[in-house]
């Protein structure tokens, strides 16, 4: 496990050993932060630190990811969904906002679904779940998985950006470590498998009732933004669109990603 200052701490969900980490006082108001496939908590290091002044900030390691525990079960959304919810009910929240990116926004958006009443307002960064085929940038993120060498990842993370200059070397070598700890790699491709013969989202959005923030990059890759109308199924949603940004706003655009999703959580212009 990484040396970092940052409050990690651990729960136990259903036995598993689930590491998360916890900003900012419990004042009553939570932002839970669900990353990407193949991604961890520290996705979020360049928008915690804000969004922490005004929310108790929960970023959990989902399990099969991080440095959480790797079961070789199948990584169901049925599954996920089990596990999210007995996490949250492992740290007493009963209802928070939340952001999911990617395929965390996938499982916020089936658990917006399923628990709707559990979730007060809703934010997906290039949400998975609506997209049926590959890209060839989803294509070589895979290839970086199964075959994790800083050479493959690098050039990866790069076709994921819009900007290269946002692909840093930590970022990179945190990926190839984690994609080589036991059972990774099996997760991964579980994973996938998952949400490919999950429940079709379509006809079931308009079941979500919490207001809805959709933000995607303009120039995202590995979902492209034409998926994004998919989501108006959505009853209360918007759509916004970042200019010049990949897959990983709150990567490449933090500031800006900060700025929407405040004004849109709390009404801040911050």
């Amino acid at each position: 496990m990484p040396e970092q200052s940052t409050p990690q701490k651990l729960a136990y969900v259903n036995d598993y050993a689930i590491r998360y980490l916890d900003y900012g006082p419990a004042d009553g108001r939570t932002l839970v932060l669900l990353h990407g496939i193949g991604a961890s908590a520290e996705r979020w290091s360049r928008v915690i630190p804000t969004l922490s002044k005004y929310f108790r900030v929960i970023a959990p390691d989902i399990i099969g990811f991080g440095y959480s525990d790797k079961p070789t079960v199948e990584y169901t959304m049925d599954f996920f969904l089990d596990f999210f919810n007995a996490f949250l009910d492992s740290l007493d929240v009963s209802k928070a906002s939340m952001i999911g990116s990617s395929f965390g926004g996938h499982l916020a958006t089936e658990f917006a679904i399923r628990f709707n009443r559990k979730i007060d307002r809703l934010v997906l960064a290039s949400p998975a779940g609506i997209m049926r085929t590959s890209t060839p940038t989803l294509d070589g993120y895979i290839m970086a998985a199964l075959y994790p060498t800083y050479e493959n990842a690098f050039k990866a993370f790069k076709e994921m950006a819009h900007d290269p200059d946002a692909v840093s070397e930590e970022i990179v070598k945190d990926f190839v470590n984690r994609m080589k700890l036991p059972n990774a790699k099996y997760a991964f491709m579980s994973t996938l498998l998952g949400m490919r013969y999950a429940p079709q989202l379509q006809g079931r959005l308009n079941k979500i009732i919490s207001s809805t923030l959709l933000v995607w990059g303009d120039s995202d890759r590995m979902i492209p933004v034409q998926y994004s109308k998919e989501y108006s199924e959505i009853p209360d949603s918007e759509i916004v669109v970042i200019k010049n940004c990949g897959h990983t706003p709150y990567v490449e655009k933090p500031m800006t990603f900060n700025k929407l999703v405040l004004k849109f959580l709390v009404g801040s212009n911050q």
